[in-house]
């Protein structure tokens, strides 16, 4: 900005401001210069932002985030449906509500991927709140059930299994990030396993399913060897995804070490 012939002048974004001097040597005419310049970069600055929130606000960004805005939403019907059956006295509708709100969830993952996929909505936003979305409504429908008092209680190892297993590999996959500034975490098929029997044990304890058989002269319910198989896997999962990361920290290391290795030889 310069000050010429009484005239102020802002050349920079191609845009000329300028008024007669006035008064005191200029200072209505320094104010409304002022007063111009913050309205032009306020207006520019909301073009901006909004710019920016529409290109992250896409189809499939948006699907996601309604999935996150469900969990609270089936936390509550179960919560109120596990206290109806406290007092002998259960509300079915709480419970097909529940069922409906999760598998409303459940299906909106695939759909948000395909149309990711498909019509290139792909964003930085979508991979981190993709995740997000999943973990949460899988660890906190598995949480809810342990705790609601439904007909069906997961045991309490259940859901300390499969957050310790996350914590793990979260933990891994950050200080891999940090300190060597690359990290690659590969989808198992262990941990796809883990993945589909803990949605059929969810799926099974909101159905109600009492299917069971006897095994050496013992019952055994269906549901108990859902989870039994859905904790096995996930343990499994989890030492293949340490034994993963225990690799490209080994790599890592080598690569490090070998820039010094040939400028010694």
């Amino acid at each position: 900005m310069t000050f010429r012939n009484g005239e102020f002048r802002n050349e920079g974004r191609g845009t000329q401001f300028h008024r007669k001097t006035v008064n005191r040597g200029g200072k209505a005419a320094w104010a409304l210069h002022l007063r111009r310049h913050r309205r032009l970069n306020g207006g520019a600055s909301k073009s901006r932002f909004a710019a920016i929130f529409h290109g992250l606000m896409t189809t499939a960004n948006k699907i996601t985030i309604s999935r996150i805005l469900m969990i609270p939403v089936f936390v509550l019907l179960a919560v109120y449906y596990g206290r109806s059956v406290v007092r002998n006295e259960p509300e079915e509708w709480l419970r097909m509500a529940a069922i409906a709100v999760f598998v409303v969830a459940a299906a909106s993952d695939g759909i948000d991927g395909y149309i990711a996929r498909h019509y290139n909505q792909k964003s930085q936003l979508g991979v981190v709140l993709d995740p997000i979305a999943d973990k949460g409504l899988l660890l906190t429908a598995i949480i809810t059930l342990t705790f609601s008092n439904w007909h069906y209680a997961f045991p309490l190892w259940f859901p300390v299994l499969i957050i310790a297993r996350d914590m793990v590999v979260v933990s891994g996959a950050i200080l891999l990030q940090y300190f060597y500034g690359c990290v690659h975490v590969r989808p198992s098929w262990t941990g796809k396993t883990a993945t589909f029997l803990q949605m059929a044990a969810i799926a099974g304890a909101m159905l109600q399913i009492q299917t069971a058989w006897v095994v050496f002269a013992r019952p055994v319910l269906l549901l108990d060897l859902l989870v039994s198989l859905a904790g096995l896997f996930t343990f499994i999962s989890g030492v293949g995804y340490v034994k993963d990361g225990i690799r490209q920290l080994q790599a890592a290391e080598h690569a490090k070490a070998s820039p010094k290795d040939v400028n010694q030889a």
